[in-house]
């Protein structure tokens, strides 16, 4: 039997497996990616990304080709049914990340950067029509068990790391028997997705909730594909509604009649989702990890879905580098459970409440629900979360756990997104040149060893080595309303933890040291497989 030796396997190749990949790979580290079937799922699911997602695509170097395919979200209007104003989400605003907080776009365009980005690495090796049949734990990784269900050939792959991105049915997660949480949700829910015609612009609002007894409905931009709008509907199945009728294409574009005509448009796509509200109950199992929808599902009303995948993506992706390249050790790999576990579990709850917003099918409960928004005494919306244990500094700060703040700056004559002249390693972030002048050239190579930098903001002309200048002034903000001397970023770009002083940077240093578990600073880097190879 053919053996494949890799630092991770993945199972699954959805846009979370391959954000993975990306991540992996642009670290040097060997990946073998295993999808049981032939070819992409060619039409679109998710259809939302929020402005953190969009900046870890373009850090990643997976979002070049965004605008052929998505654009900056509307506002998102909440309405009943005499169209009058429930609630308001403005997705317009300049956000923390630069640019609107939110963007729509066509999945299968996504998903084809993503496989683009992927394929670039020599190190990573993406398996088509292989389908894991077990896997098994050894002393030092995971042993997967792997049938090519074209030709039954089996081959066994050798991972340090197993990570389950394998959908809601995740079979990753059902091997380790992880029951979910139920959050108590569930709803059955028409998704509809057209692609208008050349010069058809419909006369309702760009994004929404119509929050319509007799039949609620959201319409959203769906992205763009071949240069031509999307456009989606998802509409609620009613109480006594046979859910197979809405298999019915007939059926279907009667429900959108109200909204787009048939000559205005040409039906992509209609499926019938349940929407339920889960979190695993546990998130691993030694070398095992489960990520995306494997993880956790949510009703889709914050847009939420995928996003959540991605950071699940993100936050176990740096700590794998450090642990495979032997900077750090294991215990790190502890904390995405702690991290991610409770802020998804917020994310999800804010979906439901938006859910149980719109999904109301009787018209008394409907008008006491208008009323109580009317007269400002429905329970309000939470404030999306931030990160509150985990990987972070002991400090008494607001700011810890938050996403640090994204500007175009000026380094060494080139000027670019922060992410992209800085890379996606640790940033120690100055407020000026006498707080760098504080940091012992020990610290600074320990960050440059575990791939971050320590920089300062300085006048333009001054932008030259680890000075860089803050062109839009939004840096220089940031520091003025925290009160921070210096921030420490991480790769997923969360504040792990700020000095308000200079003598207080070094305090950030040791508190980040023994946070990340890292192993004796003098040691040598451990190198990782540089391509999967086989080895029988």
């Amino acid at each position: 039997m053919k053996k494949i030796e890799s630092d991770v396997v993945i199972i699954g190749y959805g846009p979370v497996s391959r954000m993975l990949s990306v991540i992996l790979g642009q670290h040097g580290h060997s990946v073998t990616v295993l999808e049981r079937h032939a070819y992409a799922y060619p039409l679109p699911r998710a259809v939302c990304m929020d402005h953190e997602i969009h900046r870890a695509f373009q850090a990643h170097g997976c979002a070049d080709a965004f605008a052929s395919f998505g654009a900056p979200s509307p506002r998102y209007q909440w309405m009943n049914q005499d169209w009058k104003t429930l609630l308001e989400i403005d997705w317009t605003v300049d956000s923390i990340s630069g640019g609107p907080e939110a963007y729509f776009f066509y999945q299968p365009s996504l998903e084809a950067e993503l496989d683009k980005k992927v394929r670039s690495f020599k190190n990573v090796h993406v398996m088509l029509q292989h389908e894991a049949k077990s896997f098994t734990h050894t002393d030092d990784g995971v042993v997967v068990e792997v049938v090519n269900n074209e030709t039954g050939i089996a081959v066994e792959l050798h991972g340090k790391y197993l990570v389950g991105a394998d959908g809601a049915n995740s079979a990753v997660r059902n091997a380790l028997n992880i029951p979910w949480i139920d959050r108590g949700f569930q709803a059955d829910w028409l998704v509809v997705d057209v692609m208008l015609n050349d010069g058809v612009e419909l006369d309702i609002p760009s994004a929404g909730q119509y929050c319509n007894p007799e039949r609620p409905t959201t319409f959203v931009p769906g992205g763009i594909k071949d240069g031509r709008p999307l456009r989606r509907w998802e509409i609620m199945r009613l109480p006594d509604e046979p859910r197979k009728r809405l298999d019915d294409t007939e059926y279907v574009w009667s429900l959108l009649d109200r909204w787009v005509k048939r000559d205005q448009a040409e039906l992509v796509r209609h499926a019938v989702y349940t929407f339920r509200s889960l979190v695993a109950e546990r998130w691993s199992e030694g070398r095992v990890f489960l990520v995306g929808d494997a993880a956790h599902t949510m009703p889709p009303f914050m847009g939420q879905g995928m996003c959540s995948g991605i950071r699940d993506a993100v936050n176990l992706g740096w700590r794998l580098d450090l642990v495979l390249k032997g900077h750090c050790d294991t215990a790190l790999l502890d904390d995405y459970e702690v991290e991610r576990k409770p802020h998804i579990t917020d994310i999800i709850d804010t979906s439901v409440y938006l859910g149980e917003i719109v999904c109301v099918a009787d018209k008394a409960l409907a008008a006491k629900r208008d009323q109580a928004f009317f007269d400002g005494t429905f329970p309000r919306m939470a404030a999306f979360p931030h990160l509150k244990q985990g990987t972070l500094a002991n400090l008494d700060s607001e700011w810890v756990g938050r996403l640090a703040p994204h500007a175009e700056i000026l380094s060494n004559q080139a000027t670019d997104r922060m992410d992209t002249l800085l890379g996606t390693g640790f940033t120690l972030l100055l407020k000026d040149a006498s707080a760098y002048g504080v940091i012992s050239e020990e610290s600074k190579a320990l960050l440059k060893r575990l791939g971050g930098k320590c920089v300062f903001l300085a006048q333009p002309e001054a932008a030259q080595g680890d000075a860089i200048h803050d062109i839009t002034g939004k840096l220089t903000r940031f520091f003025n309303d925290t009160g921070f001397t210096g921030v420490l970023i991480r790769p997923d770009f969360y504040i792990f933890g700020g000095a308000r002083a200079a003598v207080e940077l070094q305090t950030l240093i040791d508190q980040f040291h023994r946070e990340l578990r890292v192993e004796d600073p003098v040691s040598l880097e451990v190198p990782s497989t540089s391509f999967a190879r086989a080895v029988s």
